[in-house]
Parts: structure tokens; C-alpha cells; sequence
């Protein structure tokens, strides 16, 4: 072998011998994080995620916000997988839960305190002068599930009323159009109705602590894309602290997008109880989640309901982790 030859092998063995050492190490490097799409709907708890993102603390790269126009094409969304996480009721989370589609609860955003309502036309004072009537009902386990509580609290069957499925946008001009005769309802629509003469029959002070919202992901979502997850938990509590510092700029901003006024957004949050880091944590982690207590109860009425079969392990679906990451 002439010389020009050894040394051209010699380069090739070496370059050989580098690719064999690299190989090894490409497993071990994390793929870089792609951004976390968390689906909204048109709703007043969701907007500390939209105001975390105007104030600039919610790094677009990191997590991007979806917004549907009900809760319904939300679930479909993360259904179809075209999305990673959302924002979502406890009882809606159940269903997702049963189907296998294996949702992961990272956040409490709220508890509603009278932020859910049903109403009902002129005139009408309680849900007994429902009876026979048209009531609009989102599609979703939310709408039916206030329904039947309502229902149940006051008497009746479901039988007893006529429902009429339409997305919560839709309700309102349903309504004034005499299409319907009441509705299961919420902000900023709920003020749609009130201004269209309804009245209040029923709201969620009656079922304390049963409609909770909360932030959710897939459960690879949790291993894979743990910055992400920080990232939307910092963003939230960023907001959180921003509506407790400057209550009325901060609803300024967030009324905007709900389409009422700031003086509007105060009010229609009186209706929410939004937890602490320490509540949440409370709530989602330690020997007994306070979430998996409430949930059993409410997880018994939905079964009673038949609004969902029994067999769910309520603590499967908590993830305290990552916001036990946060507080360190």
C-alpha cells in the first residue's frame, strides 16, 4: 500500500471510530421541546392565560393558546389530538378519562360560586316554571350535568323539560328569537341573556364546590415537555398576582376580549374562587387531594346521573408534580 492509500484508510478508520463513539450519545440528547397548545373556549376563567400572554409572560415559543368558540370543539380538539393540553371542567375531565383518553390535571384554575347559571324567560321565578319548556344545553357533560343538579334540587326529572342542543354562543339569539325558553348558561353570555330580560332560576352557589375548571394535558405531555409545563404554570400565577396588584387594568384587559367592560369582568368574577399555588397544591397533591374528595362525590352523582359509568380512579388523573417543581 503506498502512502497516499494508508493515510486515506487511516482517515476513514478514524472518522469510523468517532461516529461509533457519537451513536451512543445521540440517544441520551432530549429531542428540543416544541411549543405546548393549550385549547381555550370562550370563557372568563381562561383569560389569566390570555393575559399572561399580553403582559409578556407567557413565551409564545414555549406555549401557544387556541381559542374555540365553546367547550365542545375543545374536547373534539384534543380528541383529534390537535391539541396538547386544555382548559376543562372536572366533570368534562371524567368523560375524557373513561374514553382513554388519558388527561393529566396539572392546575385548579377556578371553582364556580355562582359563575354557572340556568335562566329562564320573564316572569319565571324558579325551575318548577321550566316544566314542559325548551332549555338550551351545550353539548357537552357540563350543560346536562348543572342541568340535572338543578333538576334533582328542585324535584324534577328530566323528562320534565324539553332540552335543545346548541353551543353556548348560539343560546343567546336562540333565546331572543323565542326558540328556546331557557338555558344553561355562563359568562360572558349570561349577560347576554340578562340583557335580553331573563332571569336567573338556578346558579352553582347551590352545588358548592362541584364545578371546578381546571388546566389539563396529555399524560406523555408531563414527561415530554416538562419546560413547556412550567412555563404556562409560571405564566398563570404571573397573571394571577398582576390581577391582585392592579385588579382594575387587569380586567380592563381582560374584559376586551369577553367583549364587556372592565366594571363587568369584576363582577362576573365574583362568581369564581381562583386558587392559591397552595391551595392547588393542596388540592391536586399530598396524602388526600382535596380534589380527589370533591371528585369522588361528584364522580358518584355523575354515575347516579348516568352521565358517566362507574370505575374511574380519580387519582390517576391528578399530576401535582409539576407545580411541586414550581414552589421549590
Amino acid at each position: 500500500m503506498n502512502s497516499h492509500a494508508y493515510l486515506h484508510t487511516r482517515r476513514y478508520l478514524c472518522v469510523l471510530a468517532c461516529v461509533a463513539l457519537l451513536l451512543p450519545l445521540a440517544g441520551c440528547v432530549r429531542e428540543p421541546e416544541t411549543a405546548l397548545r393549550i385549547g381555550t373556549n370562550v370563557w372568563i376563567g381562561c383569560e389569566p392565560l390570555y393575559l399572561a400572554r399580553e403582559l409578556g409572560r407567557l413565551d409564545p415559543a414555549a406555549v401557544q393558546l387556541v381559542e374555540y368558540p365553546s367547550a365542545s370543539e375543545v374536547h373534539r380538539a384534543f380528541r383529534n389530538q390537535a391539541i396538547d393540553g386544555m382548559v376543562i371542567s372536572l366533570d368534562e375531565l371524567f368523560g375524557l378519562a373513561a374514553d382513554g383518553f388519558d388527561p393529566r390535571i396539572i392546575l385548579v384554575v377556578d371553582v364556580s360560586h355562582g359563575a354557572d347559571v340556568i335562566v329562564g324567560r320573564r316572569g319565571m321565578r324558579t325551575m318548577q316554571d321550566l316544566k314542559g319548556k325548551s332549555v338550551a344545553v351545550e353539548s357537552s357533560a357540563l350543560g346536562a350535568f348543572v342541568l340535572s343538579r338543578a333538576l334533582a334540587l328542585n324535584g324534577m326529572q328530566a323528562s320534565d323539560v324539553n332540552v335543545v342542543h346548541l353551543e353556548s354562543n348560539e343560546q343567546p339569539r336562540a333565546f331572543e328569537k323565542g326558540l328556546v325558553d331557557g338555558a344553561v348558561t355562563f359568562d360572558p353570555y349570561r349577560v347576554q341573556f340578562l340583557r335580553a330580560g331573563a332571569k336567573t332560576l338556578f346558579d352553582s352557589t347551590q352545588i358548592p364546590g362541584e364545578i371546578v375548571d381546571l388546566l389539563a394535558v396529555r399524560a406523555n405531555v408531563v414527561e415530554k415537555q416538562p419546560k413547556a409545563i412550567q412555563a404556562v404554570l409560571t405564566g398563570w400565577f404571573d397573571a394571577i398576582d398582576y390581577m391582585k396588584s392592579e385588579p382594575n387594568d387587569a380586567a380592563r384587559r381582560m374584559g376586551i376580549r369577553q367583549q364587556t367592560t372592565g366594571e363587568q369582568f369584576l363582577e362576573a368574577e365574583q362568581g369564581l374562587h381562583i386558587p392559591s399555588r397552595e391551595e392547588n397544591l393542596r388540592m391536586l397533591g399530598g396524602a388526600t387531594p382535596e380534589l380527589a374528595v370533591t371528585g369522588r362525590r361528584l364522580l358518584a352523582l355523575m354515575v347516579d346521573a348516568k352521565l358517566l359509568r362507574p370505575g374511574l380512579d380519580i387519582e390517576r388523573v391528578l399530576a401535582p408534580a409539576p407545580l411541586a417543581d414550581l414552589l421549590k
